[in-house]
């Protein structure tokens, strides 16, 4: 029998709680991830990323072993001893894969809950235009006031390139969506960077209510292809 492959994960898992995360927040997993390394997230949303990575990366084992063992029982290798050890082998970790799973996502929702909750009880502010949004996120990369010492001129650039004008800087600073760091001279460029409402505001700039009921986490990682429970 040919020694078991290890798990080499093609693309993000799935996981259970997607469709909660992207309700709550308007964006869809990819998006948020993407936020999450661009440092684009406030803490709570930080951490929900964080634990929904450990979630997906969990899942890819739990459907790792399923697909082995699917592969185990379809008749492929002769049905002798090698091969009831390796089910059962695989049976055994498919269900500490699962274990490690459930877990996970228990975490997620001790992080998305709240979340939850208080997007249901904030109402929506205006919205932001697009420009702005795309404001925010460069600057989320980091960025910095530069003022020419010859022209007096202002502006601000991204560490990505993006280069945003001046009077927008100014319309989100008094909007208190982003902070300047004074303590650097202009002329030697001064950190721009998000603050918690800049960050919230850029969540919410997507949002939409939420039109689902609140489910039962009492089965968070139940899957409808993992084997009945031995006896």
């Amino acid at each position: 029998m040919p020694p078991q492959p290890a798990p080499i994960p093609t693309r993000r898992a799935v996981t259970q709680l997607d469709h909660r995360i992207e309700a709550v927040t308007g964006h869809d997993i990819d998006t948020l991830w993407a936020y999450r390394d661009r440092g684009a997230l406030d803490e709570p949303h930080a951490q929900l990323v964080d634990r929904h990575r450990t979630l997906a990366n969990a899942q890819i084992g739990v459907t790792f072993y399923l697909k082995l063992l699917n592969r185990l029982t379809s008749g492929e290798f002769p049905g002798d001893g090698a091969l009831f050890e390796r089910i059962d082998r695989t049976v055994d970790q498919l269900e500490e894969a699962t274990d490690v799973r459930d877990a996970a996502a228990e975490r997620v929702l001790a992080a998305l809950e709240p979340i939850e909750t208080a997007a249901a009880s904030t109402p929506d502010g205006p919205p932001l235009s697009t420009d702005d949004r795309a404001a925010l996120l460069a600057i989320a990369g980091g960025a910095k006031l530069h003022e020419h010492l010859l022209t007096g001129r202002a502006s601000v650039t991204a560490s990505s390139g993006t280069r945003i004008p001046y009077p927008q800087m100014q319309k989100l600073e008094r909007a208190g969506l982003i902070v300047r760091d004074a303590s650097h001279p202009v002329h030697a460029g001064q950190p721009v960077s998000l603050t918690d409402a800049g960050r919230a505001a850029l969540l919410d700039a997507r949002r939409t209510p939420m039109t689902y009921a609140p489910k039962s986490p009492a089965h968070p990682g139940a899957s409808p292809s993992t084997p009945a429970q031995r006896r």
